[in-house]
């Protein structure tokens, strides 16, 4: 049989949920019950009869409205003359103390916790047209950096962050790192990238791209491909394609994160990256210096150019075609792109130049028709070196390590050598995937610490044609870059006691502390998360850019070389770059710089490095100067 329940527990029950609707509801009702009571008592003074300074009755409104500003303001009980008004008007102001005074605090609680809910970066974002990145790492101040200097000649840019982190905290950390955002503003809002009302807020639909940032802890490749499936399949998601940048970095979960984006997104697998960097650049002094000033917003670019005029003409004719630009490679109507094509290649409807310049509006056209190519200084003949056996030599290990091995063993010769030094916790474990490689050069492991003067001594250092400093994985990226450092002063000191020149590659985890590097006059330094952040910024800008900088990082086909001088024109001799070009071209190759020798340890000549020069200015080689080209081999 069913008890029942009492009218004040229906009331209280009533009363409950209520106050579970929020600070709107209380204020709805505080606000409908000031109203009756001073209803009520409006009602009260007209039938008492009570006068206020006046000698005649008063309207109904009157009455009310004298209710409310005693129940607002008790100094006005001083204006009544008549006890029985005051009497009246003292209930009224006990219970505005009560209801009107309390309205008031809940609308100020509720203000302020309107105000605390904007501080945490809940609001939608009402942009279009804006660059938007999910997820929050050390690198991202560098992909701002980048992003602000693309923007410069845009007004009024905007890129928003979505983090699950504090929005005053990351706006905080970003005016720490960065001091000029020049016309971009930079909009910070807290939430879960992977959380479909979370997404919602920053307005994915209106962003002209989007980058997702990989989180530096373990099942980091989970994070990124939750993210871009959230984008993808989310049912309000826009009609039209979305242009998505992300990074992985374990290669075994490319097929899923390839579904999660259908055909949307593109991938940069960081591992991968990275090793080919260090794999080219260790054979080769100034290369990554060349890379991070393609990559980099700020100086000389890539970008895909579209040029009506140069259809029909050879891809030696469009290298020519540009004074202050440099053409690398074709950009092709079916989206595939390759560097250093045939020169003979005839460019067809739909194909455009792929071109180095500062920037997208100087590249233009020169007109000119003679360039003055001094043809006896040219060089047709260039000496074929032998194929030798390496020793290469790694000291310090992570987890790019296997990969920059299996890059490695495109370049070397059968019965090439690798010597591996680091603090192993389970070298035997490193061994057993190293064996599954199936390498054509030997591998041997050792552990030590690579920190020690006198291991590096007895491992016999200038025996070997190339050395690798690989980053230790440590939660304090400075203490890895110390130990790097450590590593690299004993190097340079083996290295000079033996009069031998050797080709040394350090990764480094800060950029910063590239400065202090410099004192060791290693050849080079990788960078990877700055690498990595200009090349997300990069594909952000052009997606197409993918297609031609997977082309130029790859093993096969053509890549970046520094070929001596010689080589190429006669040295001593007055030259401009257009002679540098042909000589390239009769060659298969496409010349895109040159190396000057004497600044090659000098950072404030950009260690020697001039990339596209103007082709009219004359220019003198001398022994130890470089061509930079992209070529085959």
């Amino acid at each position: 049989m069913n008890k029942k329940v009492p009218f004040h527990d229906k009331l209280r029950y009533k009363f409950d949920n209520t106050l579970s609707q929020g600070t709107i509801s209380i204020i709805k009702w505080l606000a409908v019950l000031s109203a009756i009571m001073v209803l009520i008592f409006g009602v009260i003074y007209i039938v008492s009869g009570v006068y206020f300074n006046e000698e005649h009755k008063h309207s109904f409104f009157e009455a009310s409205w004298q209710a409310l500003m005693r129940a607002f303001d008790p100094g006005m009980l001083g204006s009544d003359t008549a006890w029985n008004a005051r009497l009246i008007g003292a209930v009224v102001t006990i219970g505005g103390i009560f209801l009107i005074s309390t309205l008031i605090g809940v609308l100020t609680s509720g203000l302020g916790e309107k105000i605390e809910e904007m501080r945490k970066g809940r609001s939608t974002v009402l942009e279009t047209n804006h660059t938007l990145i999910l997820g929050w790492t050390p690198k991202i101040f560098h992909i701002l950096s980048e992003l602000i200097l693309a923007n410069e000649n845009k007004k009024n840019a905007r890129i928003v962050i979505l983090a699950a982190k504090d929005k005053v905290e990351m706006e905080d950390e970003i005016r720490q790192h960065i001091t000029h955002f020049i016309t971009t503003k930079i909009i910070c809002r807290t939430g879960n990238p992977m959380d479909l009302n979370d997404l919602a807020i920053v307005s994915p639909n209106t962003a002209k791209s989007i980058i997702v940032l990989s989180p530096p802890e373990d099942k980091a490749d989970i994070f990124v491909i939750k993210t871009v499936l959230a984008l993808t399949y989310n049912p309000d998601r826009k009609p039209e394609k979305y242009h998505i940048v992300a990074e992985l970095k374990d290669k075994n979960n490319l097929e899923a994160a390839e579904v999660a984006g259908r055909n949307e997104a593109i991938y940069i697998l960081t591992s991968d990256f990275t090793a080919r960097i260090a794999a080219q650049t260790c054979r080769q002094s100034g290369l990554s210096i060349i890379y991070s000033q393609l990559l980099c917003i700020e100086g000389d670019e890539i970008y895909i150019q579209k040029e009506s005029s140069l259809i029909g003409k050879t891809f030696k004719q469009a290298t020519f075609a540009y004074q202050k630009s440099t053409v690398i490679g074709i950009c092709f109507a079916d989206g595939s792109a390759q560097v250093n094509p045939p020169q003979d290649y005839v460019l067809k409807t739909g194909d455009e130049p792929v071109v180095i310049s500062q920037d997208d509006d100087t590249i233009i056209l020169s007109g000119v028709s003679n360039f003055d190519i001094t043809q006896n200084v040219l060089i047709k003949e260039i000496p074929q070196e032998l194929p030798h056996k390496e020793r290469n030599l790694i000291l310090g290990w992570n987890q790019r390590g296997s990969t920059l091995i299996r890059e490695l063993d495109s370049y070397v010769e059968q019965g090439s050598e690798i010597l591996v030094v680091s603090e192993f916790d389970k070298p035997e474990r490193i061994q057993a995937e190293i064996e599954t490689l199936n390498l054509k050069q030997e591998v041997k492991i050792e552990r030590a610490s690579t920190s020690s003067k006198s291991v590096l001594e007895k491992l016999n250092i200038p025996s070997f044609d190339n050395v690798i400093l690989m980053s230790y994985p440590l939660e304090d990226i400075q203490e890895s870059d110390a130990k790097t450092l450590i590593t690299l002063l004993h190097i340079r000191d083996i290295i000079d006691k033996s009069g031998k020149k050797m080709n040394i590659v350090s990764e480094m985890c800060d950029h910063k502390n590239r400065k202090l590097a410099e004192a060791t006059k290693a050849d080079d330094f990788i960078i990877s998360d700055d690498l990595i952040s200009q090349m997300l910024t990069q594909l952000s800008e052009d997606v197409r850019l993918k297609k031609v900088l997977d082309d130029l990082f790859d093993a096969n086909g053509s890549e970046i070389y520094l070929k001596k001088a010689e080589n190429y024109i006669k040295l001593l001799m007055p030259v401009n770059f257009y002679t540098i070009l042909e000589s390239a071209s009769q060659k298969n190759e496409t010349a895109v710089g040159y190396r000057i020798g004497k600044y090659a340890q000098l950072s404030e000549h950009n260690y020697g490095i001039v990339m596209n020069p103007k082709k009219d200015e004359e220019i003198v080689f001398e022994q130890g100067d470089k061509i930079i080209v992209i070529a085959e081999n």
